[in-house]
């Protein structure tokens, strides 16, 4: 039995669009990086950019356990010396709550040039109201 391997004009690509209300942080994002990277596709190649794209709105209603909500901390550096800045998950929500579901799904993608490319299908939104109504995305419930 011989391997297919998939070509690029037979990629489908999907647009679905999630409802963030609710949802726990972790259980959210990994089911939003396996349809990202393709994973339930029948065709899965592992190299190749196969997956679908996923709008999510209401990213500042994504709910955490425990006491993540002061605990949990985002830092990046500005470049500069001394330039380490850190943010909480509580402060990240009130200044760019689409972010906290960006960062844990970025996470969990692969981390080279794929990914890269793959966290690009990524759109987060944090009201409901969202610019992609032409692609005609479809509901789904995770």
């Amino acid at each position: 039995m011989e391997t297919t391997s998939i070509k690029l004009n037979e990629i489908t690509r999907d647009w679905y669009i999630v409802d963030a209300e609710g949802q726990t942080l972790g259980r959210l994002a990994s089911k939003i990086a396996q349809i990202i990277r393709g994973k339930a596709k029948p065709a899965f190649t592992p190299h190749m950019d196969m997956g679908d794209f996923v709008v999510v709105i209401n990213a500042e209603k994504v709910k955490v356990t425990g006491n993540k909500e002061e605990d949990k901390k985002y830092w990046h550096h500005t470049g500069f010396p001394g330039g380490q800045k850190e943010a909480s998950l509580k402060r990240m929500r009130l200044e760019h709550p689409d972010r906290i579901i960006t960062n844990a799904v970025k996470g969990m993608l692969p981390h080279n040039r794929l990914g890269r490319q793959l966290n690009t299908h990524l759109k987060v939104y944090s009201g409901t109201e969202h610019p992609h109504a032409a692609q005609k995305p479809q509901t789904i419930q995770l």
